[in-house]
Parts: C-alpha cells; structure tokens; sequence
C-alpha cells in the first residue's frame, strides 16, 4: 500500500515539475518533435514515406508533385530560431529563386532576431526512390520540388535528403 502512495505522490509531482520545467527555459517542441515524441513508430527506418506538394484549392484533392522515399533515420535536434532572411518589399511567391532557396535551406526562422531561441525539431533522413516535379516557371517558389529538383540539389535515385517530420506522411498503397 506504501508504494502505490509513493507511486501516485511521483506521479503528481512529476506533473506539477514538468510544466515548470517546459517553462524554465526547456526548448519548445516545433510540430515535427511532438510527432516523433509522440508517435515514433510512424517514422521508422524502412518505412515509406512521401512529401507532396501542389495541392491547392478547393477542387484540387490530389496533390501535383511528390517525392516518394524510404526512411532512412528520425532524430530530434535542438536548433536555435533565428530571423528568415528577408526581400523587403516582396512576399516569397515573389522572391528570385536564389532568395527563395535561402529561405528554405535557413533553420528553423520567425519573424525578429531578437525572439532568437532554442527549440527541439524532429528531422527525417530519407532515401530517395521516386517523384514528381513542376517545370513551370510560375511553380519556382512553391515549394522545394522544382524542375527535377529538392532545393538545390538534382532528384536521383537514392539520393538522401532531410526533411521536418511532420512534412511526411505515409505512402498510399497503389
């Protein structure tokens, strides 16, 4: 009977430390660490995973261009929050390709750099099998699938890439 009270005195404390903890300077947890933290099993190696974009609209339920791939390894990393780089005057669908890219290769950003801070992200290691890419010169800062490219780098099979977790989902069954 004195360990089931002990049991559920630890419980109560450590659920009144763990909020204070969070608040006491611990990172904060983007949406891609929560996923990992709270669902690990779906981003295991071996299994496979897509990243799709151009999915817009109300008519639109299948997305345009995907990238299909193996997961390789997940991780949570802490990484510090830094301003985005920034085109004054223009919106991203209006930066030059190379801004564009910057801001997409940039760590996690917010708006100021005085909000600098760290918090904990969930990255996804994936090997490239398959995909899909836009060509059209109004798609270049849509997203990270452009004219047979990631980013930067040319798609190629086995190609291994990194990505937020909770910018992957399952692989349908075709």
């Amino acid at each position: 009977m004195r360990t089931l009270a002990f049991f559920f005195r630890l419980i109560a404390l450590s659920c009144i430390h763990l909020p204070l903890a969070t608040q006491a300077g611990a990172p904060a947890l983007r949406p891609s660490a929560e996923l990992l933290f709270k669902h690990p099993e779906l981003l295991q190696p071996g299994q496979c995973v897509l990243y799709e974009e151009g999915r817009e609209g109300w008519m639109q339920s299948e997305p345009q261009y995907y990238l299909r791939g193996e997961v390789i390894s997940a991780e949570i990393r802490r990484q510090t929050v830094v301003a985005c780089p920034d085109f004054p005057g223009k919106n991203c669908k209006s930066y030059p390709r190379e801004g564009y890219k910057r801001l997409l290769l940039a760590p996690p950003c917010g708006e100021r750099a005085e909000s600098e801070r760290q918090q904990q992200v969930g990255m996804v290691r994936i090997r490239v099998q398959d995909w899909e890419t836009p060509h059209e010169r109004k798609a270049e800062n849509a997203g990270r699938l452009w004219r047979g490219k990631f980013i930067d780098h040319p798609l190629e099979r086995d190609l291994e890439i990194e990505l937020e977790a909770d910018l992957l989902g399952p692989c349908r069954n075709e």
